[in-house]
């Protein structure tokens, strides 16, 4: 196919010539343009398409050399509905298609692994996106040869960038921040309203080009407003020309979004008075049976718009980024309102006049489009957003209303904040300015395009203050073992910048595990006859949390973008007080820097200050109440809600697939997953003392749920992977298996001895220390002979619970390779690569093995402290020669290697055909 055909059938569009010029592009990159700057409307987002059929010509021509098998699209935080994961979702579903068949083979062709355990083709492309049955899954690591998308928010990429990963616990950070910076074109969205995570993004490019990393990220900002002219990695091969041609210009089609006519109005009000005044003008459309949009800054402001509409009988739907993901995704699914202004809705559309009342969470990153609009007045780059959400495909005439007020006179600032909150106001009155330049006051995305770049620039929101990310820096948040080191912050201030007139946001969920280990801990206090005193209620809580360890609970069960709502943190904590103040002593878990979890009281928390919420999660017992609800529906934090029913606040479990099946449930008792493949991953005990068979020791107790049983489809919901075995494994072959795996995934990759051949042998030796007497007690094996490895296990395959006394099987196998006569005759520098991979094949060894795991009581205490001794000189070592992400990406393939075998179905006889091809292949 040519590329016009083939871009027809993923997309349904015929390609404007900028797409053509960037495919083009494309084969021949390395290097790759930094900055991409287009008019909104002209379809951006077809990046992801225009990438991957450029990944397919590579591959058939047999020139991939450095071109990246993985595309990370970066979205605004503020993005609600996000057209990137329409896209995404879209390709893979055209990938289907018959006249596409050889496209999908040559995708399918690089992957290490093209079927499943059970000899099913598996797509030819993995994604992983914000929402939805595709939100956070494991699929785009589980092969780093296999082409992917992923798609995040600012914080879920650079977090995990900067080896931080929010909801991600210690073992999988390196994981995630080694495919991500390693063989990667990251596409920053937007890229002119997050100018922090840009400059980052940009240290790390430097960085990683100062270590030779290989395999580097490449970085491209896309915007259609660009805040700087000199903005873009500082690389003198790269180009930042504009791709926009006289062709495009000249294209009808392009030509019309290009023209489109949204004709500006100015309305003057009292500051007090711009609420009423925007309502008003939106209830001048009333009887027109159209789309009308609303953009307001302030929350409270929008509240009472919306009031006064519902309170004219109006069809009035709200979208605001303090929703819960939960209710945004059905907005999307089931919202006849919103249907009217986004295309792609699977709801149908409701009729007459409807109004959709929008903060900055509908400004970026949603293909829909309204027939007009009213708005009060913000920055240029905020209000160029705004204007590209009306008449978007030029097929009408829009209206806008921009409501402003009288600038005030300049003033000497008293504060800082009050020096900032200046600057933004001054801001938006040259945008007022620059916009009464325009001919006609006709704001179309030519129009915008034509006035003076400068004044443009200076009418932005002003830059946020932005920290240097430096070398020492990037050391320390590498460190990903070193769970709480002094003088490593947390990274939230380097991806946003700090800026007042946009404060730090806190997240707020709901589970049933908060109340579940609180009335634990209640239970044993009221055994205590005598009372128990704060020093007993601690000592329990202690051993409560060792045994049940909330950390190790969201991580076996993490938090997903569904269940959760955010808002400014100032806001939150408001809330969270009002709910404090109509409940008793609340228990509760707040999540901060490193994912570290702290069980505290609602209260105690409140009596801290709000600057204590900066950046945290807050997790709240169900019976806490406080999810609000308008007349268009729930989804927000207030306080005075009062709670109703578990279902509607804990809604871990309704993280679905494609085919609406879930991917993971917590059940009690015998009650049985709905899915046979799910696997138990934790239980808790709620009444240890009862006998077990009886129930409760007393005889007049009444039956009630005890085991509180906790499941997860394997190769489904976000786990470790290896950890999820849906069979038992014999240790020998499970061996054997991960070393062909990694075979076959350094031959796709093309990699190179001696990386190659440590990666194979890492694979092929990792759990050699699971054979252990007390290791296999622990996963229930009672035929194991002590020390024949023939007779150990690698996966119990049952739902018994692992308590192998902190002991690492990891460590282990570093002391057992001592032994082996094919390691001792490698050389020293391989020597070296193969113990560390081994070592951080968990997540350990960055730098070191905490002192608690430090021990292998089976082998001589003077070798074990030898080799404990030598992690961290080794990791230091590594890291210098192949860089913080380079390092991290080599461990991540042995990890790839482990959790392909483990997902494999065989015994210590016979293998599938599965395994035996990919055998055969590498």
């Amino acid at each position: 196919m040519s590329f016009e055909q083939a871009f027809r059938s993923l997309t349904d569009h015929e390609p404007f010539p900028w797409q053509k010029a960037l495919y083009e592009e494309f084969l021949h990159a390395p290097p790759f343009r930094t900055a991409c700057d287009l008019p909104t409307g002209l379809g951006k987002t077809s990046i992801i398409a225009i990438w991957l059929l450029a990944l397919a010509e590579r591959a058939r021509a047999r020139t991939l050399d450095d071109f990246p098998r993985r595309q990370v699209y970066v979205v605004n935080r503020r993005t609600v509905v996000d057209q990137s994961t329409e896209v995404a979702k879209k390709l893979l579903t055209a990938l289907d298609a018959p006249e596409l068949a050889e496209l999908r083979d040559i995708l399918r062709s690089l992957a290490a692994r093209t079927t499943d355990p059970e000899g099913r083709p598996l797509p030819p492309l993995a994604i992983s996106t914000l929402r939805g049955e595709f939100a956070d899954n494991a699929e785009w690591r589980d092969d780093p040869a296999r082409p992917a998308i992923i798609v995040g928010t600012v914080d879920m990429i650079g977090s995990r960038l900067l080896f931080s990963g929010y909801g991600r616990g210690f073992k999988t950070r390196p994981l995630h921040a080694g495919f991500l910076a390693q063989d990667a074109l990251l596409v920053h969205d937007e890229a002119h309203l997050e100018p922090a995570l840009q400059q980052l993004l940009e240290a790390i490019v430097g960085e990683q080009r100062h270590c030779k990393d290989w395999r580097r990220l490449h970085v491209m900002a896309l915007t259609a407003t660009r805040r700087s002219l000199a903005r873009g990695p500082r690389n003198e091969s790269s180009t930042t020309s504009s791709l926009l041609s006289d062709a495009d210009r000249a294209d009808p089609e392009a030509a019309r979004r290009l023209e489109a006519t949204k004709s500006l109005r100015f309305r003057l009000a009292d500051a007090n008075d711009i609420a009423p005044k925007v309502a008003d003008l939106a209830l001048a459309h009333m009887d027109s049976k159209l789309a009308i949009l609303i953009f307001l800054r302030e929350l409270k402001s929008l509240e009472e718009v919306a009031k006064k509409l519902h309170d004219r009988k109006c069809k009035v739907q709200r979208l605001t980024g303090t929703m819960r993901g939960l209710e945004r995704e059905q907005l999307l699914r089931k919202d006849g309102i919103f249907a009217r202004f986004y295309r792609r809705s699977a709801a149908t559309p409701l009729e007459g006049t409807v109004y959709l009342v929008c903060t900055s969470a509908g400004e970026v990153g949603i293909d829909m489009s309204a027939d007009h609009m009213v708005c009060d007045l913000t920055p240029f780059d905020s209000i160029a957003q705004r204007l590209g959400r009306v008449n978007r495909f030029g097929t009408g005439s829009a209206q806008i209303d921009i409501v402003y007020t009288e600038p005030r006179a300049s003033t000497p600032a008293k504060s800082n904040k009050n020096s900032t909150n200046n600057e933004y106001e001054e801001r938006c009155r040259r945008t007022l300015e620059l916009l009464r330049k325009l001919p006609d006051h006709n704001a179309s995305p030519a129009a915008l395009a034509n006035l003076d770049a400068v004044e443009r620039s200076a009418a932005f929101t002003p830059e946020p203050t932005i920290l240097p990310a430096t070398n020492i820096l990037f050391d320390a948040w590498a460190l990903t073992t070193a769970r709480d080191l002094p003088g490593r912050p947390a990274v939230d201030d380097w991806l946003h910048g700090v800026a007042d007139w946009e404060p730090p946001e806190t997240h707020v969920a709901w589970r049933k595990e908060v109340k579940v280990l609180n009335d634990l801990l209640e239970q044993r206090l009221s055994r205590v006859t005598d009372g128990p005193s704060e020093r007993l209620r601690k000592e329990f809580q202690e051993e409560l949390l060792e045994q049940y360890p909330p950390d190790e609970l969201l991580d076996y069960y993490p938090l997903k973008p569904h269940e959760l709502l955010r808002d400014r943190y100032d806001r939150v904590f408001d809330e969270l007080k009002t709910i404090a103040a109509r409940t008793e002593k609340l228990s509760i878990w707040t999540v901060g820097n490193r994912d570290r979890v702290e069980v505290t009281t609602l209260q105690e928390l409140i009596g801290r200050d709000k600057d204590a919420l900066r950046y945290k999660t807050v997790i709240l017992p169900p019976q806490a109440g406080g999810l609000g609800f308008t007349e268009s529906g729930p989804g927000f934090l207030q306080g005075k809600a009062e709670y109703v029913e578990d279902g509607l606040y804990d809604v871990a479990d309704e993280w679905i697939d494609a085919d609406d099946k879930p991917r993971r449930c917590r059940l009690w008792d015998d009650d049985q997953p709905s899915d046979p493949s799910m696997r138990r991953v934790r239980v808790i005990d709620t009444r240890p003392d009862a006998d077990e068979n009886l129930g409760d020791t007393k005889p007049d107790a009444q039956p009630s749920r005890r085991f509180w049983r906790w499941y997860v489809r394997p190769r489904s919901a976000d786990d470790e992977g290896s950890r999820t075995a849906r069979d038992k494994q014999d240790l020998q072959p499970h061996l054997l298996c991960a070393g062909v795996f990694a075979d076959a995934i350094v031959a796709k990759l093309g990699l190179a001895d001696p990386e190659a051949t440590a990666v194979r042998l890492a694979a092929q030796w990792h759990d050699l220390g699971k054979n252990r007497q007390g290791w296999q007690n622990a996963i229930g094996n009672r035929s194991y002979a002590a020390p024949r490895i023939e007779t150990a296990w690698a996966k119990s395959g049952n739902t018994r619970s692992l308590d192998t006394n902190k002991y690492r099987h990891e460590l282990g196998s570093l002391i057992d390779l001592q032994t082996e006569v094919e390691f001792l005759r490698l050389d020293e520098d391989t020597r070296d690569l193969v113990m560390h991979l081994i070592a951080a094949h968990h997540g350990r060894a960055r730098p070191h093995f905490p002192a608690e795991e430090a021990f292998d009581v089976d082998r001589p205490h003077d070798l074990v402290d030898a080799i404990v001794r030598a992690v961290p000189q080794r990791f230091a070592r590594l890291q210098r020669k192949y860089g913080r992400w380079g390092l991290a990406y080599l461990e991540s393939l042995v990890r790839a290697a482990d959790i392909m075998a483990s997902q494999e179905k065989f015994s210590a006889t016979v293998l599938t055909p599965t395994f035996k091809s990919n055998k055969e292949r590498a």
